[in-house]
Protein backbone atom coordinates (compact mmCIF):
# COMPACT_ATOMS: atom_id res chain seq x y z
CA UNK A 1 0.00 0.00 0.00
CA UNK A 2 1.57 3.26 -0.84
CA UNK A 3 0.93 6.77 0.93
CA UNK A 4 -1.35 7.69 -1.89
CA UNK A 5 -3.34 4.75 -0.71
CA UNK A 6 -3.50 5.44 3.19
CA UNK A 7 -4.79 9.21 2.58
CA UNK A 8 -7.99 8.10 0.00
CA UNK A 9 -8.90 6.25 3.22
CA UNK A 10 -9.27 9.21 5.38
CA UNK A 11 -12.03 10.20 2.81
CA UNK A 12 -13.70 7.04 3.50
CA UNK A 13 -16.98 7.31 5.61
CA UNK A 14 -16.48 3.51 6.44
CA UNK A 15 -12.61 3.11 6.96
CA UNK A 16 -12.12 3.04 10.97
CA UNK A 17 -9.91 5.78 11.54
CA UNK A 18 -10.49 6.43 15.16
CA UNK A 19 -9.28 4.90 18.19
CA UNK A 20 -11.87 4.14 21.21
CA UNK A 21 -10.15 6.86 23.39
CA UNK A 22 -9.65 9.43 20.26
CA UNK A 23 -13.56 8.81 19.01
CA UNK A 24 -14.54 9.12 22.93
CA UNK A 25 -12.78 12.68 23.07
CA UNK A 26 -13.84 13.75 19.85
CA UNK A 27 -17.33 13.20 20.88
CA UNK A 28 -17.09 14.35 24.44
CA UNK A 29 -18.04 11.33 26.52
CA UNK A 30 -15.92 8.24 27.69
CA UNK A 31 -15.20 4.71 26.44
CA UNK A 32 -17.90 3.38 28.18
CA UNK A 33 -20.23 5.02 26.86
CA UNK A 34 -18.84 3.40 23.43
CA UNK A 35 -18.92 0.64 24.76
CA UNK A 36 -22.56 0.30 26.32
CA UNK A 37 -23.58 1.45 22.53
CA UNK A 38 -21.50 -1.36 21.40
CA UNK A 39 -23.28 -3.83 23.92
CA UNK A 40 -26.63 -2.59 22.54
CA UNK A 41 -25.50 -3.61 18.93
CA UNK A 42 -26.26 0.25 17.27
CA UNK A 43 -22.24 0.15 16.31
CA UNK A 44 -19.77 -2.41 15.70
CA UNK A 45 -16.33 -1.42 15.87
CA UNK A 46 -14.26 -3.24 13.90
CA UNK A 47 -10.86 -4.40 15.79
CA UNK A 48 -7.20 -3.75 14.81
CA UNK A 49 -4.71 -6.40 14.56
CA UNK A 50 -4.12 -5.84 18.69
CA UNK A 51 -8.06 -6.39 19.41
CA UNK A 52 -8.73 -2.53 19.50
CA UNK A 53 -11.83 -0.88 18.70
CA UNK A 54 -11.59 1.23 15.96
CA UNK A 55 -14.33 3.61 14.90
CA UNK A 56 -15.56 5.08 11.19
CA UNK A 57 -17.08 8.65 10.97
CA UNK A 58 -20.41 6.88 10.16
CA UNK A 59 -19.79 5.03 13.38
CA UNK A 60 -18.89 8.75 15.10
CA UNK A 61 -22.18 10.32 13.38
CA UNK A 62 -24.26 7.05 15.24
CA UNK A 63 -22.56 7.69 18.19
CA UNK A 64 -22.85 11.54 18.24
CA UNK A 65 -26.84 11.38 18.03
CA UNK A 66 -26.78 8.32 20.72
CA UNK A 67 -25.72 10.61 22.98
CA UNK A 68 -27.47 13.32 21.99
CA UNK A 69 -30.57 11.32 23.17
CA UNK A 70 -28.25 10.36 26.13
CA UNK A 71 -27.95 13.91 26.93
CA UNK A 72 -31.98 14.45 26.68
CA UNK A 73 -32.59 11.98 29.27
CA UNK A 74 -32.98 8.92 27.28
CA UNK A 75 -31.69 5.75 28.64
CA UNK A 76 -28.76 3.99 26.50
CA UNK A 77 -30.64 1.21 25.55
CA UNK A 78 -33.82 3.07 24.36
CA UNK A 79 -31.36 5.41 22.83
CA UNK A 80 -30.07 2.53 20.67
CA UNK A 81 -33.27 1.50 19.65
CA UNK A 82 -34.67 4.91 18.93
CA UNK A 83 -31.79 5.28 16.21
CA UNK A 84 -31.89 1.54 15.19
CA UNK A 85 -35.90 2.32 14.24
CA UNK A 86 -34.63 6.07 12.91
CA UNK A 87 -32.71 4.31 10.32
CA UNK A 88 -35.00 1.57 9.64
CA UNK A 89 -37.93 3.90 9.15
CA UNK A 90 -35.56 6.17 6.75
CA UNK A 91 -34.88 3.08 4.60
CA UNK A 92 -38.52 2.41 4.50
CA UNK A 93 -39.26 5.97 3.29
CA UNK A 94 -36.52 5.43 0.61
CA UNK A 95 -37.62 2.28 -0.99
CA UNK A 96 -41.39 3.83 -1.23
CA UNK A 97 -39.85 6.94 -3.05
CA UNK A 98 -38.12 4.54 -5.68
CA UNK A 99 -41.43 1.87 -5.70
CA UNK A 100 -43.72 5.88 -6.76
CA UNK A 101 -41.00 6.71 -8.90
CA UNK A 102 -41.22 3.40 -11.39
CA UNK A 103 -44.88 3.01 -10.34
CA UNK A 104 -45.42 6.17 -11.84
CA UNK A 105 -42.77 5.84 -14.98
CA UNK A 106 -44.60 2.40 -15.97
CA UNK A 107 -48.42 4.55 -15.99
CA UNK A 108 -46.97 6.90 -17.52
CA UNK A 109 -45.62 4.83 -20.17
CA UNK A 110 -48.74 2.86 -20.48
CA UNK A 111 -50.55 6.03 -21.29
CA UNK A 112 -48.73 6.69 -24.22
Amino acid sequence: MTADDSFGRLDDDDYPAYTMGRAADMLGTTPAFLRAIGDARLITPLRSEGGHRRYSRYQLRIAARARELVDHGTPVEAACRIIILEDQLEEAQRINAAYRRTAGAMTSAAAV
